[in-house]
C-alpha cells in the first residue's frame, strides 16, 4: 500500500523540535486549553482532548505535565481566548505552505507570519491558494524496530486505517480519514503500540524538490515560523535534496 509521508523530512523537523522541547510543550499546552474550553477536561467524554494527549505523549511530554496542563485549563479564573487562524502562501521554488496559528492577537500573528514568508524568500497568499494541494488526514508514525510488518498492517487495517506504508526505512506510516483518527489511534494504543507522531495534519498530494540555495531560504522561513509562539503547525510540500543538512 502506498503512503504520502516523507519521513526524512519529518525527521529533520523532529530533530529541530527535540532541540526546542520546551516550546513544543508550550504549544501543546495551548492546544489542551482550547480543547478543554470547548469540550471539558474529561478524557472519556472529550475525544479531541484524547487526541491532543496522544500527540503530547508522542512528543515525550511527561504525564504529570499533561495532567497539570489539563487541570490548569479546567481551573477557575480568567483565561486567554485563542482564535485559530490559518495562513497560506508560497516558499522559494513555489513550495506550498500552510501555517496554523492559535492567537490572542490577530494583527501580531498576521504580521509575524507575513514577515517569515518574506524573509524566507516566499510570499503569503490568499485563503485557499494552496490548501487544495493538500488532504486532511490522520497520520500515525510507528518506529519499525523489531515489529512484524504484516502484523502491524493487519492491526491498522482492522482498526479502520485507510492506508499503511512500510516503504520508509525506519518507520511504518498509518493514514486514516480525519474522523477515524481517534478510533484507529486508540485501537493501536490498546494493542501496545507506541507512536513517534500521532496527529491529524495536512498531507500534500505532491512534493517539490528544492535545490540547496532554496533549501537554505526555506529553512530560514521554517525556523522563523517555529520560533513564533502563535504558530502551532506548519505544513508544506517541500522535499529537501538528498544529503541536505539544516
Amino acid at each position: 500500500m502506498s503512503g504520502h509521508s516523507k519521513w526524512h523530512n519529518i525527521q529533520a523537523k523532529k530533530g529541530k523540535a527535540d532541540a526546542k522541547r520546551g516550546k513544543i510543550f508550550t504549544k501543546i499546552g495551548k492546544e489542551i486549553q482550547v480543547v478543554v474550553a470547548s469540550g471539558g477536561p474529561n478524557l472519556d467524554s472529550n475525544a479531541k482532548l484524547r487526541d491532543v494527549v496522544a500527540k503530547a505523549k508522542a512528543a515525550n511530554m511527561p504525564n504529570d505535565t499533561i495532567t497539570r496542563a489539563i487541570k490548569k485549563a479546567a481551573g477557575e479564573g480568567e483565561k486567554t481566548h485563542y482564535d485559530k487562524i490559518v495562513y497560506e502562501g508560497y516558499g522559494p521554488s513555489g513550495v506550498a505552505v500552510i501555517v496554523e496559528t492559535l492567537t490572542d492577537n490577530k494583527n501580531r500573528s498576521a504580521g509575524n507570519v507575513r514577515s517569515a514568508f518574506t524573509k524566507g524568500g516566499g510570499n503569503m497568499g490568499t485563503s485557499g491558494c494552496v490548501s487544495f494541494m493538500f488532504q486532511e488526514k490522520g497520520e500515525i508514525i510507528i518506529e519499525k524496530g523489531d515489529l512484524d510488518e504484516d502484523e502491524v498492517m493487519m492491526m491498522a487495517l482492522d482498526a479502520g486505517a485507510e492506508d499503511f506504508n512500510a516503504d520508509e526505512e525506519e518507520v511504518f506510516v498509518v493514514t486514516t480519514a480525519p474522523e477515524d483518527f481517534g478510533a484507529v489511534r486508540e485501537a493501536l494504543e490498546n494493542q501496545g503500540l507506541e507512536f513517534l507522531e500521532a496527529a491529524v495534519k495536512m498531507i500534500p498530494d505532491t512534493y517539490t524538490t528544492l535545490n540547496e540555495e532554496d533549501s537554505k531560504k526555506f529553512q530560514k522561513m521554517l525556523d522563523l515560523l517555529d520560533d513564533d509562539d502563535d504558530v502551532q503547525e506548519v505544513y508544506h510540500n517541500a522535499e529537501f535534496p538528498e544529503g541536505w543538512e539544516e
